[in-house]
């Protein structure tokens, strides 16, 4: 194993503090946390309901590279694919309420969704106001018992509520925005290779120099299928077969966001080709595409894997993912 790190213990405090410092002074920390908030003008002088995420490291820039004006306002770095604790996640609920409430935005892995509860719990018992929505866009998988898995559309749920929350919604419009937002969003992903965790010093699963995982997760959880690697335009058609499969009522006449999301390791140059033949396919299939995002947003350490991420646009969506935000990662 290969890692520019010190030692394992410090990696996440380390990184938040030169996260921080390079930020030019976009982010501050909060006192005693691994929690960054909004450090800009606009954060004291136009109040708003405050959004709040965060979940295990590893998937940088999720969630700490979304907060400053138009996305997020806080964000709670857990430890590598671990959750952040309760008290930690108050802290930012705390230095996030403005007086007219906090969203939650939620990953659903059952130690975020605990943690995250928990500390809704704290905050309303000091009265503030929270509500908290649960993403669960990843549709490799059956439904399990805790649900699927919050994934890389967690990015267009947080980048749609921001534009909202700086218009001025109030929590219960968050709320009702973000959970129709979370229901029209779909996620799949594939990888080459697996993510080593510094800790383990080993990938988490081994794949053959020919093959290729679908349907895995953004903490080396495998997916439904191992498979002969195949041309970049026949892997598009079959995560596009799978996800457009999920929608109940899609319409051709419909607006699509298309999100390529890199996990880690797989070239920018391989993600153009990738929705290069994305957009062919759907072209091909008479569907309207009228947002595309490609880049690495929601990583998995070092995994060599992409997912795609479609979301069926209502009313103003598209709009507010074209809006112009102020933070490190969009």
């Amino acid at each position: 194993m290969k890692k520019i790190i010190n030692q394992v213990t410090d990696i996440v405090p380390e990184m938040v503090t030169g996260l921080v410092k390079s930020s030019n002074g976009l982010l501050r920390r909060i006192p005693n946390t691994q929690a960054v908030i909004r450090n800009d003008e606009l954060f004291a002088q136009r109040p708003q309901v405050g959004l709040v995420s965060g979940g295990g490291s590893g998937h940088e820039p999720l969630h700490a590279g979304f907060v400053g004006a138009g996305m997020l306002t806080a964000a709670v770095c857990g430890e590598i694919f671990t959750s952040p604790t309760p008290d930690q996640i108050y802290a930012a609920i705390k230095a996030a309420d403005q007086g007219q409430g906090v969203l939650l935005i939620v990953k659903n892995y059952s130690g975020d969704v605990m943690n995250f509860d928990m500390a809704q719990e704290m905050a309303q018992a000091d009265n503030i106001k929270v509500a908290t929505i649960v993403v669960d866009d990843d549709v490799s998988l059956p439904d399990s018992q805790q649900g699927r898995r919050g994934v890389a559309g967690t990015v267009l749920v947080e980048k749609i509520l921001g534009a909202a929350a700086r218009q001025g919604y109030t929590l219960e419009q968050l709320l009702n925005l973000g959970q129709k937002v979370v229901t029209n969003t779909k996620t799949l992903g594939i990888a080459l290779q697996a993510a080593t965790v510094p800790a383990v010093g080993h990938p988490g699963f081994n794949l053959k120099e020919d093959e290729i995982e679908y349907g895995v997760g953004i903490h080396n959880e495998r997916g439904y299928s191992t498979q002969k690697i195949q041309s970049s335009a026949h892997l598009a058609q079959e995560l596009l077969t799978k996800i457009l499969a999920e929608y109940q009522d899609l319409q051709t006449t419909d607006e699509l966001a298309v999100l390529v999301n890199g996990m880690g390791a797989i070239p920018l140059m391989e993600q153009y080709i990738f929705m290069n033949d994305v957009l062919d396919y759907l072209q091909q299939q008479h569907f309207q595409v009228s947002f595309t995002k490609v880049g690495n947003l929601v990583t998995s350490l070092d995994m060599s894997g992409l997912s795609l991420t479609l979301l069926k646009l209502e009313d103003s969506w598209q709009e507010y993912l074209q809006q112009d935000v102020q933070t490190l990662g969009w």
